[in-house]
């Protein structure tokens, strides 16, 4: 079979915006290419030097690449791809150079190409993600790894943002909690917090595709059976009650869903946040604030944040 590769040249702040977008339009598989991941990843946190060849050789923006198959007539899809990104901007996301191609690609040159950006990730001390298809030892006695196929969804652990609240779910998660993953991508949230201690995961997505890779993820991970995938539009309508909700989705989605947060979290509950960018950052405060959430803890990386929030009823 035959395949079109769509390639969007666009910044890093937008890729996974941008790779939404074409995923939603019926992408098999996305493919990034970010210079951001030299200055992010050129070492991994632990003292441990990465290969940034191995990487990416761009040196600024970022390219997100999307495979269709030859039964899809892109054109058709083409200009609707293009309008969804041209909006970007109006949700505080810079979109570069906004170029997009499009080349016909055999399947074989497809299926495996990303695999070779995706490599073991060290979290944080006790957290590791890894390719399903790599080897990989542990060097800590408490390290925890989660094995992943990172080809048809979103969140491996290599973007500031999936980084970020993973390290916020290992700060916050005490044991026996009930967690709701809201935008659930890839399923590695809900996977991090079976594994910090969770009681109970239910992770939710609008996207068939995502809920189908997630709960492929899971299967991955035998230890994580205590996690529900469902499909579903943010948090309306659900009714379980939760210690812990987590977000990692554009800033202006997240002040939409605060009603809803705030509905279904526990007395002393905790929402993590994440997605958030510099531009975007007290706006999310701001109406988390009117809201009734008061701002626990803040987590950076260059110019992505993750925050957590208590409920404080009075």
């Amino acid at each position: 079979m035959k395949w079109n590769e769509v390639s969007v040249e666009t910044a890093s702040e937008a890729v996974e915006a941008v790779a939404n977008i074409l995923m939603e339009a019926g992408a098999s598989g996305v493919e990034i290419e970010d210079s951001k991941d030299v200055e992010n990843y050129s070492t991994d946190g632990f003292g441990e030097i990465i290969e940034t060849e191995m990487i990416t050789s761009l040196t600024e923006g970022a390219y997100v690449k999307a495979y269709f198959p030859e039964t899809v007539f892109v054109p058709e899809i083409l200009p609707t791809i293009k309008e969804r990104i041209a909006e970007l901007p109006n949700f505080g996301l810079s979109v570069g150079k906004n170029e997009v191609k499009v080349t016909e690609v055999a399947e074989k040159d497809w299926a495996t190409a990303w695999k070779k950006y995706y490599h073991p990730v060290r979290i944080s001390r006790f957290l590791t993600i890894k390719p399903s298809w790599e080897e990989y030892q542990t060097t800590a006695p408490k390290e925890q790894v989660i094995d992943l196929d990172p080809g048809m969804a979103f969140g491996t652990g290599t973007h500031p943002t999936t980084r970020l609240t993973l390290q916020a779910l290992e700060t916050v998660l005490r044991g026996n909690e009930t967690v709701l993953d809201v935008g659930a991508g890839s399923g590695v949230l809900s996977i991090a917090a079976s594994f910090f201690g969770a009681k109970e995961v239910v992770a939710y997505d609008l996207d068939d595709v995502a809920v189908k890779a997630a709960k492929e993820n899971i299967a991955l991970n035998p230890s994580a059976k205590n996690i529900q995938v469902k499909a579903n539009d943010l948090l309306v309508n659900v009714e379980k009650k939760a210690d812990v909700i987590v977000a990692n989705i554009l800033a202006d989605i997240i002040i939409e869903m605060l009603a809803d947060a705030w509905r279904l979290l526990k007395p002393t509950g905790t929402f993590i946040v994440s997605g958030i960018i510099e531009a975007k950052k007290q706006d999310v405060i701001d109406a988390m604030q009117v809201q009734g959430f008061i701002l626990d803890q803040t987590f950076q990386q260059k110019d992505w944040y993750a925050l957590t929030f208590k409920k404080v009823e009075e």
